[in-house]
């Protein structure tokens, strides 16, 4: 039952869109409606307010590292050792992607996942994070960088800490992170995807 809980708590907090939130506590459009319609901070960037930008960031990052920081403060177990932990960031995760609070229309969620990552380990987090850097620098896609660092991911949890609840649950926010940019797949692989520094083709 406790677990049970816990995964409900993280999924509402996930819920929340800071894109949305801020966006409309700015006066600026609905991130649904123009650009990509992904409500985060990329499309947000698009109203042309980076700040907004940045506290959307910002918020989607944090809330995903606060809702495995808080099961670990009311289970007492460590991110790495218990499962709660994870099961919470794993929740927080699809939240963000399918909110309840916004018609289940949520973003592709790198953000939250980077905030979840680092929360459960600093060295899971910035190793996810050192594989993203280094596909941007090298082909400029940001959408190719996050599908490649959500592969490596599992692998770099594995490495760490062997055969522990972490790892499934790291897959499984792996996994639906690629499934959200199946439509980036598509582009890429017809040569259409735009790169960091040019427009969309």
């Amino acid at each position: 039952m406790e677990t049970a809980l816990i995964a409900l708590a993280a999924y509402c907090l996930g819920s929340i869109s800071f894109a949305v939130f801020v966006s409309k506590l700015m006066g600026l459009p609905d991130p649904r409606g123009y650009g990509s319609k992904n409500p985060g901070a990329t499309n947000v960037l698009r109203s042309g307010s980076k700040l907004a930008a940045a506290l959307t960031l910002l918020g989607d990052t944090g809330k995903g590292a606060l809702a495995v920081w808080l099961a670990t403060l009311w289970t007492g177990s460590s991110a790495v050792s218990g499962a709660e932990a994870p099961i919470a960031g794993a929740m927080a995760f699809l939240g963000h992607l399918y909110p309840a609070f916004h018609g289940f229309r949520g973003g592709k969620g790198v953000a939250t996942a980077a905030g979840v990552l680092l929360a459960i380990d600093p060295w899971l987090g910035l190793g996810v994070l050192a594989s993203f850097g280094v596909m941007v620098l090298f082909f400029r896609m940001v959408s190719l960088a996050s599908i490649t660092a959500a592969l490596f991911a599992p692998f770099w949890a594995f490495w760490l800490f062997g055969a522990r609840p972490v790892v499934p649950a790291v897959a499984a926010i792996a996994i639906l992170l690629i499934w959200r940019h199946h439509e980036n797949i598509g582009r890429i692989l017809r040569g259409e995807e735009s790169r960091l520094g040019q427009g969309k083709t």
